[in-house]
């Protein structure tokens, strides 16, 4: 599916003729908003992907725009590129230092746009990529692998070194049944000498400090456990 992106821009054929070039080079979702104002408004309302954006616009101005987009955590790390005719060394500074990823002066190749829109759209989905990497969301519980924490519904969770690696082991494959012995390989490693009931007592342990989130891990009889999808 091709990339939403929104363009914010005053000039009717500007906007007309951008979005042309866009559709030409791949880009088939491309809106238009014709003032600071509406393009907040068009940016939380459909949380495009990548946002174009003019500097000179009536009402909000477009660096205004940047400062209250990067400042909405919402809207934070949608990426946007300026687009616009002020080009002095002054004010790209200016639109790069109010949080713009890239900015472009008009007049612009197509194919350059197209190409610049490419890399912010990559290092987007990059950077979503190492977030997903060090941390694993299910509903209220947010485990982080670097840190090695968990928290529930944002508390902290005072769980053992055991405990965190099953719950990780569970967390990221929601609905797959782990055995007990599965269990004790992926946590203590191969040959470990623990017993299938000490996995059941380490269950229990954990299921406490979950409260009432503790059903989310649910017992298969006979096999051993998962933890249940969302």
């Amino acid at each position: 599916m091709s990339p939403k992106i929104l363009l914010i821009e005053d000039d009717t054929s500007i906007c007309d003729m951008t979005k042309m070039n866009l559709n030409m080079n791949g880009f088939s979702q491309v809106s238009c908003a014709s003032s600071g104002e509406e393009g907040l408004a068009a940016a939380a309302q459909q949380l495009p992907d990548l946002i174009l954006l003019d500097i000179m616009l009536p009402g909000i101005d477009g660096l205004t725009v940047c400062r209250n987009l990067k400042n909405n955590p919402a809207l934070a790390d949608i990426p946007i590129i300026m687009l616009t005719a002020k080009g002095e060394e002054n004010d790209i500074v200016l639109g790069l230092e109010m949080g713009a990823d890239d900015y472009v002066t008009k007049p612009y190749s197509s194919k350059v746009l197209a190409a610049r829109i490419a890399v912010q759209l990559r290092k987007k989905h990059t950077v979503r990529k190492e977030e997903e990497l060090r941390s694993i969301l299910h509903g209220p519980l947010a485990i982080d692998l670097i840190t090695h924490s968990a928290t529930l519904n944002g508390t902290p969770l005072p769980l053992t070194a055991d405990e965190f690696k099953t719950l990780v082991l569970l967390a990221s494959n929601p609905r797959r049944v782990f055995t007990r012995n599965q269990i004790i390989r992926e946590v203590k490693g191969d040959n470990y000498p623990v017993t299938a009931r000490a996995i059941d007592m380490h269950i229990v342990n954990l299921r406490r400090k979950l409260g009432d989130w503790a059903d989310h891990i649910e017992t298969i009889r006979g096999v051993g456990y998962r933890i249940a999808g969302e």
